[in-house]
């Protein structure tokens, strides 16, 4: 498995970039949705407070994932710095609305309340890393 480096995680995984997470829907087509995305003990993560999404169904079906970052930089050669990764997610129940909170902090600031008193625990995607590659500052 490659490895999440710590440069990696510290510029792309370290909000406020987006992640654009396709999971394979059961005709075998792509459906992509923006995410917050952070890292925790190698994995990339991501949190929702409802099982019902879209993706969380495709993934309880088909682990295979891949999910991009982009930086608002530019390369050299052009190409915006961006990182892809692909690997295998599994859905944790729990915990959902504290990576919320944490990624919360990253995205929006650091004084906000995000989701707020009385959500429900949510489910945390856990992404474990196949495959590395983009363009890096």
């Amino acid at each position: 498995m490659p490895e999440l480096t710590a440069q990696i995680v510290d510029t792309f995984l370290t909000g406020p970039q987006l992640g654009h997470i396709t999971t394979l829907n059961p005709d075998g087509s792509p459906h992509s949705t923006v995410v917050w995305v952070g890292a925790e003990d190698g994995e990339v993560v991501c949190a929702h407070l409802s099982d019902g999404y879209r993706k969380l169904r495709n993934v309880a079906r088909d682990p295979r994932v891949s999910i991009t970052v982009e930086l608002p930089t530019i390369a050299p050669s052009g190409f915006q710095h961006h990182l892809v990764i692909e690997g295998r997610a599994r859905l944790t129940e729990g915990g959902g609305a504290e990576l919320l909170q944490r990624l919360a902090r990253e995205y929006l600031g650091p004084d906000v309340v995000f989701p707020g008193p009385g959500a429900p625990d949510g489910y945390v995607l856990r992404t474990t890393v196949d495959t590395v590659r983009g363009v890096f500052p």
